[in-house]
């Protein structure tokens, strides 16, 4: 019997099966023999040990299209990832690391921007303008007032999506409102320290419809790419690649060097200024993490 997990926790995995529900199963031994792991998202065939308490076992893992690092998913199509523009501040390192994150990892991302509903028109435009010198789609919602919910929920149609970011951002009651019997629990904000709590505790796929799934992930306040070299770090900026091939020097780190096409490109106005100061930021954070390596 075909299936695809939904949840992992402690050794157990829980497998969706079209028509039969979800099926409480453990991994057999050969899994650990050829050091495999099952994943959330990953298509597997199982034994029915039980049909009447839902038990099995899986028994194979069908071949992944791809399969991440962070998180730990398989079979993703699109990485839809969610900060609030207000309460909590978007802080555009994790948010950029994120990218290159799954630039890194070869999957399409989308942002969202949530909390639209607490932010000046001013404040909106300049991220619009920002974000516009970047090939990513980004949305402005706000899922309090229900705004920009179906054009999202549309972008999702048809594929696997990982939906990831802070905690606080929304990102729960997003899924709410994408799959109204999700489950999910919604935390409230902390008055104090304008964070929100982490409501989400283990990675799930959610089933939205039968061509089209949510993975859930736990929120985040950190985001590591310390794998990256930092000379390599601007082929995960993609914006930059058309300039790269102005600069002048070959193995050129777009930062202090003259006749530098992505800073020429900077000063017209093609590049993202915020992207471009996260570039400069992460690059020094990686040079130095391989220097006290």
């Amino acid at each position: 019997m075909g299936g695809r997990i939904i949840k992992a926790i402690s050794g157990f995995y829980y497998v969706y099966v079209a028509g039969a529900g979800i099926i409480t199963c453990r991994a057999k031994g050969v899994f650990r023999k050829n050091k495999i792991t099952p994943l959330v998202g990953d298509q597997v065939k199982i034994e029915i040990i039980s049909m009447e308490e839902k038990e099995g076992n899986v028994v194979s893992v069908e071949e992944r299209k791809n399969s991440l690092i962070r998180p730990s998913v398989a079979n993703v199509d699109l990485a839809l990832v969610i900060f609030a523009m207000k309460e909590p501040n978007p802080n555009f390192n994790i948010l950029n690391k994120y990218l290159v994150s799954m630039e890194k990892q070869g999957v399409e991302s989308i942002i969202c921007f949530n909390k639209e509903d607490l932010c000046t028109k001013e404040e909106i435009d300049y991220l619009k303008s920002e974000f516009s010198k970047t090939p990513y789609k980004v949305f402005f919602i706000s899922v309090k007032d229900k705004k920009g919910i179906a054009e999202v929920k549309k972008e999702l149609k048809g594929k696997t999506a990982t939906v990831a970011g802070p905690s606080g951002a929304g990102k729960s009651s997003l899924i709410n409102e994408i799959v109204p019997d999700g489950n999910e629990e919604t935390g409230e904000i902390s008055e104090k320290i304008k964070r929100g709590k982490q409501t989400t505790r283990h990675t799930r796929l959610i089933v939205v419809d039968e061509d089209t799934f949510i993975i859930d992930t736990p929120g985040f306040t950190s985001m590591s790419i310390d794998d990256i070299l930092c000379q390599e770090l601007w082929n995960y900026f993609p914006e930059f690649t058309e300039y790269e091939k102005e600069c002048r020097f070959v193995g050129c780190a777009h930062i202090n060097e003259p006749d530098c096409g992505i800073k020429e490109a900077l000063k017209r106005g093609e590049i993202s200024k915020l992207r471009y100061d996260n570039y400069t930021e992460i690059y020094q954070e990686l040079k130095q993490v391989r220097r006290y390596r």
